[in-house]
């Protein structure tokens, strides 16, 4: 039988505070009440220094794995170097496909 139980991954003390902003980040996303866009905008960039800082391994992929919102971000830091690494081939190719198209239809209309 297959579980749909998510990994217990010990959490290393220095990544505390990315794992306590990762989960704030993703709970505002989730939020149906509005969120102030500059404390939107604190968390995200106090988390994106964070995730400068701490090494790519099992136990932020698995902070990554769990906040989607902090995955997006971790992507978007470091896609001059790795392009769409957390997402999927197939939607990352989607992705690119419908930029190509954007930029097509943009170039023709301008």
């Amino acid at each position: 039988m297959k579980s749909n139980a998510t990994p217990f991954v010990l959490l290393p003390p220095r990544l505390t505070v990315v794992f306590t902003l990762a989960r704030l980040l993703q709970r505002m996303e989730l939020s149906a009440a509005p969120i102030d866009a500059r404390q939107y905008r604190s968390v995200a960039t106090r988390l994106a220094e964070e995730l400068g800082a701490v090494p790519a391994d099992e136990p932020l992929a698995a902070i990554l794995q769990a906040h989607p919102a902090a995955a997006e971000l971790y992507e978007n830091l470091y896609y001059a170097h790795a392009g769409l690494c957390r997402t999927p081939l197939e939607l990352a190719a989607e992705a690119e496909a419908d930029t190509l198209a954007l930029l097509a239809r943009a170039s023709r209309a301008a």
